[in-house]
């Protein structure tokens, strides 16, 4: 090959490379999306306001800070949501969008990331920092705490949650007077739920993890009761393709709940499903029989392999084997 030869070639690369970058950006900034930033010094001061104005595809960057009692609904699809400058803490301060929750999220594809919630009560007794009524929702880098519930999304069969690197704490009903429960996360009839590098804890008297999804991936988390005393560390209350790995599990001696994880409890138990739990180490702090999973499914065998079990724990209650 000649010098003009090698030089034709080159330049010829060089525009394929340069012609798939640009198709590259492109396809990473849809048209017409925009960044609108959220703070004391921008134009947007609250939330609700960016709430009020964003558009499909659109990132919302709010600034560190607190925000008293501002609460929005959100509507629009592929959206972000995102602290930056440090976490902003929304604080419910007596007022809930819809009746709900600090934020409503309608959209599908949202992300939501490095925020912090906290404080919602409602007279349902199930406020929320986020209800989720939407499609696919991501929760990454979020601390939710001091609200009847601290996630709660609604019955989506194409619904889709992840949580992921996120706490969730302290999520409680006033039980003493009111007798009802509160959850850190409540997941209802929804096709996946993923918690994973999360901690949470500090429930009492409900669930640290409640979900009726169809198919549950936990995995890499800290789940234990803290201070609190759930009822079950996770409860896989309709069963469903579940999976729990890789976690750090502790049962206080408070908790009302002789098992630390429950499989299909409610609804119809001769439902198909599986379940796998692997790899977790679960500790239970009191001296009374605590059982690890208790499977309560008619037609499901729960495989339980390379769990370590401190305390007086029974491995499994009802149809599975255990290696």
């Amino acid at each position: 090959m000649s010098a003009d030869q090698r030089s034709a070639w080159v330049s010829r690369a060089s525009l394929v490379v340069l012609l798939f970058a640009l198709l590259l950006v492109v396809h990473a900034a849809p048209a017409g999306a925009r960044v609108l930033r959220v703070g004391p010094e921008s134009e947007l001061k609250v939330p609700s306001a960016a709430a009020r104005v964003a558009k499909d595809g659109d990132t919302v960057e709010i600034a560190a800070g607190d925000y008293r009692g501002d609460v929005a609904s959100w509507r629009q699809n592929r959206l972000t949501l995102r602290g930056v400058g440090g976490r902003p803490h929304l604080r419910a301060a007596g007022r809930a969008a819809e009746g709900k929750a600090i934020w409503v999220i309608k959209g599908n594809d949202v992300l939501v990331e490095n925020i912090e919630m906290s404080g919602t009560r409602v007279p349902g007794f199930a406020g929320a920092g986020i209800r989720a009524e939407g499609g696919k929702l991501t929760l990454r880098n979020v601390h939710f705490h001091h609200h009847q519930m601290g996630i709660l999304t609604n019955h989506n069969p194409r619904g889709e949650l992840a949580i992921i690197d996120s706490e969730f704490n302290h999520n409680i009903v006033d039980y003493e007077r009111h007798g009802r429960l509160g959850h850190n996360i409540y997941v209802g009839r929804i096709a996946s739920f993923e918690l994973r590098g999360s901690h949470v804890h500090g429930a009492v008297t409900g669930h640290q993890v409640k979900t009726r999804a169809r198919k549950n991936t936990i995995v890499g988390n800290r789940i234990v009761d803290g201070d609190g005393g759930a009822s079950y560390l996770i409860d896989l209350a309709e069963g469903g393709e579940s999976i729990v790995r890789d976690n750090l599990l502790r049962k206080s001696e408070r908790a009302d709940n002789n098992a630390a994880i429950s499989y299909m409890p409610e609804g119809d138990r001769s439902r198909r499903g599986t379940l796998f739990v692997g790899g977790n180490l679960f500790e239970s702090e009191g001296s009374a029989p605590v059982v690890f999973v208790r499977n309560l499914a008619e037609n499901v065998e729960a495989v339980l392999s390379n769990n370590v079990l401190r305390g007086n724990v029974t491995p499994l209650e009802g149809r599975g084997r255990v290696r």
